[in-house]
């Protein structure tokens, strides 16, 4: 039986998901032993070619040739399987969608004439199809292991399709809204991070990106009355899933109830 090949790609993001691949250290040594990293320049110049048996893509599509390169490693790619905010939902970077690109590229670059890119950030999904995603910003190393481990496998991971608060729950973690009156993304975000802000009294930013049909209206009072200005709200759900339309339906102009 051939050995089954791994390849990781980068697109526009910080690298972050990649290095949380690369923390994994021991796990990591143990991986490579049982799969060919064919791919993987964060960690080796070596390149060989597909086709891949599992492609991890980092990162958001914003240039004409990261739009043509997705569509070749889809191709190439048995399972492709998206990581972090960026890949997801087009992370912090998709905050450019809300403004004029023209105007950014004239006051950044010296020369914009020799810059290429294009008017939005899209997730890898606007481009082809995945099989899979992990979300965070980074992502959760656990998730990560547990992920490649079922493919490996030849079964179909488990990841959550639930919100953070069911992880608040599960860990006994009381939760800050209610005893603090900390605002929290929680009841609307993506399970998968082990509710790792709440746990530390830190409200939910969202990174994680919408939870399987959230109600986004229903949590924008709660927010309000716990003293979140409209404006930190506005922020709050623009900012690591900027290009996810499940937050960007929302009204921050009602006063607190």
């Amino acid at each position: 039986m051939a050995t089954p090949t791994l390849a990781v790609w980068k697109f526009t993001s910080c690298d972050g998901c990649q290095l949380s691949l690369l923390d994994c250290e021991d796990e990591l040594l143990t991986l490579a032993g049982q799969v060919r990293i064919a791919h993987f320049l964060e960690a080796s110049s070596a390149v060989l070619p597909g086709p891949y048996d599992v492609s991890l893509v980092e990162g958001s599509i914003s240039t004409p040739d990261e739009r043509r390169r997705i569509l070749e490693i889809r191709e190439q790619s048995t399972t492709l399987v998206v990581i972090g905010a960026c890949a997801t939902h087009g992370g912090i970077q998709a905050l450019r969608n809300f403004a004029d690109v023209t105007e950014y590229l004239s006051v950044v670059y010296a020369s914009p004439q020799y810059i290429s890119t294009l008017d939005t950030v899209t997730p890898i999904s606007a481009h082809v199809r995945v099989d899979y995603e992990l979300r965070g910003c980074p992502i959760d190393r656990r998730q990560l292991l547990d992920t490649l481990t079922a493919l490996l496998a030849g079964r179909k991971p488990d990841l959550p399709d639930t919100s953070v608060c069911t992880e608040c729950k599960r860990r006994g973690t009381t939760c800050i809204t209610v005893s603090q009156g900390i605002p929290c993304l929680g009841p609307v975000t993506h399970a998968g991070c082990g509710a790792l802000c709440p746990t530390y009294n830190r409200g939910c930013f969202g990174c994680f990106g919408p939870m399987t049909a959230p109600n986004v209206g229903a949590l924008l009072p709660i927010l309000r009355i716990n003293g979140m200005p409209a404006e930190a709200v506005d922020r709050a759900f623009a900012t690591f899933a900027a290009a996810a339309p499940e937050f960007a339906e929302r009204s921050i102009d009602e006063p607190p109830q």
